[in-house]
């Protein structure tokens, strides 16, 4: 028999007469099979009736960008996701008070410098702070640490080297300004922040028999929930991929002050892991190397995806105030840093 057989007998145990409901399924039990059929219908009417008329190279292009960033992104986000859960699930909250400083503003460049040990885009920090914060780590700490480990990473800094072969600098400028706009972006929000700016997840176990039963709920229930953040970010770049011509780009590579925001936007547009994308910058060949270095500051820390995770995990009114403080700094410190080192 089933598992799904219901075998409710409540009510008068004494009666010979067994209830209407012995024997029978429950009623979810019945609806999903349906349910799993009408969408492998829908998908199999589709495929034959609609892939015919979506054959235009933009919806092609489209197509191929969205699959692309979220295949990208999928392996960090559970990476980030599971060592969320470790944290919440194995790491007593008495750990975080021994390691980081109990001052908040000292904490908040140690959290930064912590983003060396991470390996991972920012798909990846937004869980993992969002476990620190739940386990009682001061929020401007955890945004330095959110900041940080997607842009200062050996992964990163590695790929970097790679793509501008022969210029260490980069790797440099690119390692010392993602730092400091981490760490100042942590310290202005933590003298500016107010307490219902943000939204500190909850620290509510997840029961389960064991430790690695709750991890594992823990770890299910924020990869649905950032999941589908994803997916959002995901749709809106793959679309202003299409919609922005390239041809815009080239008309302004001479420009310095307005080729430097160009690419600052441009970064946030394409939403490229952090793994890659000195390759990208270091294919725009017809921009600066401190606008290039403004592609690389911004995309980690400012993308769409990662606006559509923060507002998700958050709340809208914390992205709509530290998105901006974020872009601002990092346009701000890449022209700092790009004057004096490169």
């Amino acid at each position: 028999m089933s598992d799904r057989i219901t075998l409710d007998w409540t009510a008068e145990p004494d009666s010979p007469v067994p209830p209407p409901t012995w024997g029978r399924r429950a009623p979810e039990a019945q609806v999903l099979p349906w349910v799993f059929a009408a969408l492998v219908g829908f998908l199999a009417l589709g495929n034959f009736v609609l892939s015919p008329h979506l054959t235009a190279p933009a919806l092609r292009t489209w197509s191929t960008i969205f699959v692309a960033i979220c295949v990208q992104a999928i392996p960090f986000l559970v990476f980030g996701v599971a060592l969320s859960a470790a944290i919440r699930t194995f790491v007593p909250p008495s750990f975080w008070n021994r390691v980081l400083p109990r001052q908040p503003y000292a904490a908040v460049p140690v959290a930064g410098v912590a983003g060396l040990v991470l390996p991972g885009c920012e798909c990846a920090s937004v869980p993992v702070a969002s476990g620190l914060m739940s386990r009682g780590v001061t929020p401007a700490a955890a945004l330095a640490f959110l900041l940080a480990s997607p842009a200062i990473n050996p992964v990163v800094l590695v790929a970097t080297a790679v793509a501008f072969p022969g210029q260490p600098l980069m790797v440099v400028a690119r390692f010392a300004a993602s730092l400091a706009v981490a760490v100042l972006a942590g310290w202005i929000w933590q003298l500016l922040g107010r307490p219902g700016w943000l939204r500190i997840p909850s620290s509510a176990a997840y029961d389960g028999p064991s430790r690695w039963a709750s991890f594992l709920a823990a770890m299910r229930h924020d990869f649905l929930h950032a999941g589908g953040f994803l997916v959002i970010g995901g749709l809106t770049a793959a679309t202003l991929n299409v919609v922005v011509p390239r041809a815009w780009l080239s008309s302004v590579a001479d420009i310095p002050w307005l080729s430097i925001l160009v690419l600052a936007v441009l970064a946030v547009i394409l939403s490229i892991c952090s793994e890659a994308d000195a390759f990208v910058a270091a294919s725009l060949t017809a921009f600066s190397p401190t606008a290039k270095l403004a592609f690389l500051v911004v995309g980690p820390m400012v993308d769409l995806k990662l606006i559509a995770l923060q507002a998700g995990t958050f709340g809208r009114g914390f992205a709509a105030r530290f998105v901006p403080l974020t872009f601002a700094l990092a346009i701000a410190v890449s022209v700092l840093v790009g004057w004096v080192i490169l």
